[in-house]
């Protein structure tokens, strides 16, 4: 497998877990990326947690990176260096993806790279971010985004969704869950997702057993599933099931289970030979065209293209049919 270069920004002030998050997912839980963290001047740098930190690469290794990184800024009002800017443009333009976690959206947005964009930032600075940067097309409800080869997420704990997502991307289902299950966390949560989610556990009665149903649905996804049939399952009304769905996972059930036959159809294409009408059949699709209208949707690429990048190729955007 092709070893990706990955450059991850830091500078004076960084949080160290924000840091951490890209440099944990992808370089040390992860093969085939070499990790180098990177600052506008190499040397040490303060950290938010009070310690110093020893970075040995300056904005050179922008220029050889695949994927650059700007993690959570410090604060939204303070202004990032010319040179900054300039070389994650360069980087851009040279064909690299540029990804802003949390408040690093706000250094993708201040180089333009926004401009007419979709982009997520922490919930907490969303109006801030909209009178900093009216060209940009936030998007205050969801995890992470992914606009052409420039990937934004919210806060915190969605970095590291964002960075299982390219991980993901690159190296397939069954990689980003080992690398999940490695850190403890969730291995798919899907970008569209909202930031807030009410009720995140089951707590008893109706709800533990709304959590036993989501199991349930996972191990049946080529089954046909409606509202008012898995409402009658529980003993609920319409409105108060898909309340208590939308509650519970942070998405309404028709999006939920799109993200879960994704997810399967994903495994199923990675490691198998099945063809396609039978992908889609297994993965509660319905048919190759559907199969091949979601992937166009929610990845840019086919079916086949995601097939092909998991036997030696790479998921580019371009794949054919």
């Amino acid at each position: 497998m092709k070893t990706r270069s990955v450059a991850v920004l830091a500078f004076d002030d960084i949080s160290p877990f924000h840091l951490s998050v890209p440099c944990l997912v992808l370089g040390e839980l992860a093969g085939g990326f070499e990790v180098k963290v990177c600052a506008v001047r190499p040397g040490v740098l303060r950290s938010s947690a009070g310690f110093a930190l020893l970075v040995e690469h300056g904005l050179e290794a922008l220029r050889a990176a695949d994927v650059v990184i700007v993690p959570s800024w410090p604060d939204p009002a303070r202004r990032a260096e010319p040179e900054l800017l300039q070389a994650l443009r360069d980087a851009h333009q040279a064909g690299a993806q540029v990804v802003g976690l949390c408040l690093g959206a706000c250094v993708l947005a201040e180089a333009g790279l926004l401009d007419g964009r979709r982009a997520a930032t922490h919930w907490g600075y969303v109006h801030d971010f909209a009178s900093r940067y009216p060209a940009v097309r936030l998007d205050a409800d969801v995890l992470y985004v992914e606009d052409g080869s420039v990937l934004t997420s919210a806060g915190t704990a969605a970095a590291i969704d964002c960075c299982l997502h390219m991980l993901r991307q690159r190296q397939g289902v069954e990689e980003a869950n080992r690398v999940a299950r490695r850190m403890v966390v969730a291995p798919h949560r899907q970008g569209g997702q909202a930031q807030f989610i009410e009720q995140p556990l089951p707590r008893a009665g109706r709800d533990a057993r709304l959590g036993e149903l989501l199991d349930w649905l996972r191990a049946n996804l080529r089954d046909a599933h409606t509202l008012d049939g898995l409402a009658a399952r529980l003993a609920m009304s319409r409105r108060t099931f898909s309340r208590r769905f939308h509650a519970l996972t942070g998405a309404t059930l028709g999006e939920w289970l799109a993200g879960e036959r994704l997810a399967l159809s994903q495994r199923l294409l990675e490691h198998t030979s099945l063809p396609m009408d039978e992908v889609a059949e297994q993965a509660g699709l319905g048919s190759a065209i559907s199969l091949r209208r979601l992937y166009r949707q929610k990845l840019g690429v086919s079916p086949a293209a995601w097939r092909q990048a998991f036997r030696g190729g790479q998921v580019n955007g371009q794949g054919g049919e």
